[in-house]
Parts: C-alpha cells; sequence; structure tokens
C-alpha cells in the first residue's frame, strides 16, 4: 500500500468528491480524519468506510472558514493518530451569479470557504510539516480557477487563487520535504449534479475529449497519488482531471 502508516486531513469529507478522496486514502492505507460542516450522518458513514477498509477515521464537524477550527482539527488529528502527514484541501460552495447581480455576501462567502479556508488549515499543518520534514498537501481546484467561468466570478477568482497559493507555499516549504499540488477537476458526477440544469450538464459533456465526465474516484486517485512517495519530485503543479473539458 502506497499510503502505509500515514495520516491524513481531509476538508469537507463527508460527501461527493471529499468522501471518495478520504476513502481511497484509506485504501492506500492512510488514517483519515475528515471535516464536516452539517452533513453528520454522511461524515459517520464515511468514517465506517475508512474503518472498513482497516483504517482509523474520525470525523470533526469544524467550519473551514474560522482560523481556530482549523488549528483544532489539526491538533486532533495528531492527537488520534500520533502525526499528520497529507492534508488534502476540498471543502468549497457555490454561490453563482452575474457580477452585476452577484452581492457583497456571495463574494465573500466564496472566497471565505474555497480560498481563505485553504489558507487557514495550510497554516494550521504548516509547522508540524516543517518540523518533521516531511508533508504532502493536495488542494482541490477547478478548470475554472484556469479558464474562468460566466457567471461565476467569485468561484472562478477563488479557486485561480488556490493555484496561486498553490504554487507560493510550494516553494516555502519545498526545502522542508513538503510538496503541494493542486488538481483540477470540470465538472464532475456528484449529488450536487442534480440541482443542474440539464443542458449545462450537456455542455459540459460536449467540450471534453473524452466523451465522458469524471468521477468523484477519477478526481481521488490522483490525489493519492500526489500523497504517494511516487510523486515525491512533483510540486507547485495542477493537474487536470476533466477529460479535456478545458486543455
Amino acid at each position: 500500500m502506497e499510503l502505509e502508516g500515514r495520516n491524513a486531513i481531509v476538508t469537507g469529507g463527508s460527501v461527493g468528491i471529499g468522501a471518495a478522496i478520504a476513502a481511497a486514502l484509506a485504501k492506500e492505507g492512510a488514517n483519515v480524519a475528515i471535516n464536516y460542516r452539517k452533513h453528520d450522518a454522511e461524515a459517520k458513514e464515511v468514517v465506517k468506510r475508512i474503518e472498513a477498509a482497516g483504517r482509523k477515521g474520525i470525523a470533526i464537524q469544524a467550519d473551514v472558514t474560522s482560523f481556530g477550527d482549523a488549528q483544532a482539527m489539526v491538533d486532533k488529528a495528531i492527537e488520534a493518530f500520533g502525526r499528520l502527514d497529507i492534508l488534502v484541501n476540498n471543502a468549497g460552495i457555490t454561490r453563482d451569479s452575474t457580477v452585476w447581480k452577484m452581492t457583497e455576501t456571495m463574494w465573500d462567502e466564496v472566497i471565505a470557504t474555497n480560498l481563505k479556508g485553504y489558507f487557514n488549515y495550510i497554516h494550521a499543518a504548516a509547522t508540524p510539516f516543517k518540523d518533521q520534514r516531511y508533508g504532502r498537501i493536495v488542494n482541490i481546484t477547478s478548470i475554472n480557477g484556469l479558464r474562468g467561468k460566466f457567471g461565476q466570478s467569485n468561484y472562478s477568482a477563488s479557486k485561480g487563487g488556490i493555484i496561486a497559493l498553490t504554487k507560493a507555499v510550494a516553494r516555502e516549504l519545498g526545502k522542508f520535504d513538503v510538496t503541494v499540488n493542486a488538481v483540477a477537476p470540470g465538472l464532475v458526477y456528484t449529488e450536487m449534479m442534480t440541482d443542474l440544469p440539464r443542458e449545462w450538464v450537456e455542455r459540459a459533456l460536449a467540450e471534453t475529449a473524452t466523451g465522458r465526465l469524471a468521477t468523484p474516484e477519477d478526481v481521488a486517485n490522483v490525489v493519492a497519488f500526489l500523497a504517494s512517495e511516487r510523486a515525491r519530485c512533483i510540486t507547485g503543479e495542477v493537474v487536470n482531471v476533466s477529460g479535456g473539458q478545458y486543455m
């Protein structure tokens, strides 16, 4: 197993891509702590999946926008597992609108969750990673952070910011054997897709080169690779997992 003996945090790990990432890391041998905000029952199910893989799993209710909550979760994970090796920032929200209709609240909520939330956890994990001279950080961004998206100026800005954050932190932490990479999915088959207009899904599918959209497991497999020793010389990179939806 690629991650035997490693310990991970996955933010937004109770549903969708985050749940798939937590399961993939556990399958490769890692103990996994997930955070959730409101999906309590779903979080408990993810912990069961982690434990079914023979690993330790814990779920912690924490608000990623809270600097203090992030530090507390990192501390709890280290207390539970003995150390922390892998951080996967995944939690995110959308508040879509054209820029002329977007409210200040819609902008602030997305930036606080999708960008500041990532900073909060990176900040909390950076010191233990530096001290032990080892760590793997994987940030989930989006192809819309690379290309922009109509009606998503807040989301695109947050996801573009994650890419810049990834590259800057990769430079800062590289000498401590900490790699920092980003994974940029396109539209992914998750529970959230049921709320999207059918024409949006069909348009995204038409953009792909492969004729199919990614699944949460497709994204999770790339994350597990980047968290492993096989990716030890990869840092500051953005891996596009979109079936060619953007290239």
